[in-house]
């Protein structure tokens, strides 16, 4: 996938550990264990508001895209919500 998560990096350079932050944001340790090692489709915008606030970063030092060369340039369909 060309988003790549780089949490555990942010993690690190704040001295932060996986059950501290995981209990300030509000998620349990599995799923911050999970948004660590990218394993995940999504995630909500609050809780990268949470992650960005509590890590006194950017977004876009949490994640990067970096396209792959079987990453073909298409539009992508968005379902509704509703």
């Amino acid at each position: 996938m060309p988003i790549i998560v780089r949490l555990d990096v942010v993690m690190a350079r704040r001295k932060v550990r996986s059950n501290v932050l995981a209990r300030a944001i509000g998620i349990t340790e599995a799923n911050l264990s999970l948004l660590k090692s990218g394993k995940v489709k999504g995630m909500k915008f609050e809780t990268l508001q949470a992650l960005c606030a509590y890590l006194d970063c950017q977004p876009g030092d949490i994640l990067e895209y970096l396209p792959d060369e079987t990453t073909e340039r298409q539009p992508i369909e968005f379902k509704r919500a509703g």
